[in-house]
């Protein structure tokens, strides 16, 4: 109830017909992205935004690949390239190259996506229009999983969908907790006076949601949602299931740097009630008095998880998803409760690097 309120608190955003006059940088980290990233090039030089208050800068992280070749065949487009040349090792490639890319910008917006997104051709002008009629310092933006090509891909687009509602219903809570870098925007004077990623730059993951916490915790009441079907960003799911944690075990990372006690609190309450379903399942096996509370249990987690499902698949008209939740609830707790563990212990692979 308290999610679904969250979401119910964001207006949908419906922009108006003023001509923007915001000057943004749309800021892309790729690497080894040579299948894809032609794609959302092909979307951004599309979009409905004035030619002259754009800047497109894209960073090839070390790729291995044509991905460098790709986004320099359109620099007579006016996209630009940087390379990283790094010579040392980091631990956090993704947060340098948007950090460069930012040091070279000239945009008062800073729009950050990833190479491997796809967006209608209203995304800036939307993203944009909000900015310039509310008082924001970070805008998070929603973004959809889509061409599914089996039953695994469409559980974790509905398992995704949950989490970019949480993060969404934080903001209407007035307690941002999470969003995401493939859809972000956030002005370059904020993130200039923060320090930029000083003090999370230890971390491989965490330039969005640890961000966030950053502004949230400087300039509280500035960050907004921007509710609008036109601001969807689009990407793909992962194809298996070792991908698929490697993902989740670096996001689940990020927790570890929570400063916020009621974040902390929420995540180590979400994670023990999932442990306590499958030790009750267990104990079920013994004592089959156990079988009521487990179905108990699972019950208010199901019902509990429609509710707020209902409202998400409703807004990005993918109604169908919902009959996937009876299954995704049974095996939530046992991913989630992996999770838990992996993501703060260890190390994980993220385009072919050992990180932390």
């Amino acid at each position: 109830m308290f999610l679904r309120s969250g979401w119910q608190k964001i207006p949908y955003f419906n922009k108006n017909s003023i001509v923007p006059h915001t000057k943004i940088s749309v800021l892309i980290a790729a690497r080894n992205e040579e299948e894809k990233i032609h794609l959302t090039i092909e979307d951004i030089l599309a979009q409905n935004y004035p030619k002259e208050l754009m800047e497109i800068i894209i960073v090839d992280d070390h790729s291995t690949d044509r991905t460098s070749e790709i986004i320099g065949s359109y620099e007579s487009q006016g996209v630009k390239l940087i390379k990283l040349n790094e010579k040392e090792p980091l631990n956090s490639y993704k947060k340098k190259a948007i950090a460069e890319a930012i040091k070279l910008s000239e945009g008062e917006l800073i729009i950050a996506t990833d190479a491997d997104c796809r967006m209608k051709p209203d995304w800036l002008v939307t993203i944009v229009n909000m900015f310039e009629t509310g008082n924001y310092n970070l805008i998070s933006s929603p973004v959809v999983y889509f061409e599914e090509k089996s039953l695994f891909e469409r559980l974790q687009t509905l398992e995704f969908l949950c989490l970019i509602g949480l993060g969404a219903a934080g903001i209407g809570n007035k307690m941002p907790s999470t969003c995401n870098g493939a859809n972000l925007a956030y002005k370059k004077s904020v993130f200039v006076e923060l320090g930029g990623f000083k003090g999370i730059d230890e971390l491989a993951s965490g330039d969005d949601e640890l961000f966030l916490h950053k502004v949230a915790f400087a300039h509280p009441g500035t960050i907004g949602f921007c509710k609008s079907a036109d601001a969807i960003v689009f990407t793909h799911g992962k194809p298996n299931l070792k991908e698929f944690i490697q993902q989740r075990k670096r996001w689940a990372s990020k927790s570890v740097k929570y400063k916020d006690k009621k974040l902390i609190f929420v995540a180590v309450a979400v994670w023990l009630f999932n442990i306590s379903l499958l030790t009750n399942l267990i104990m079920a096996f013994f004592y089959p008095d156990f079988l009521k509370l487990v179905a108990v249990q699972f019950t208010i987690k199901f019902i509990s998880e429609l509710f707020f499902l209902d409202l998400l698949t409703n807004f990005v008209k993918r109604k169908h998803l919902v009959f996937h939740l009876f299954l995704l609830t049974f095996l939530h707790p046992l991913y989630l409760i992996y999770i838990g563990f992996a993501g703060n212990s260890g190390k994980y692979n993220w385009k072919d690097r050992m990180v932390n």
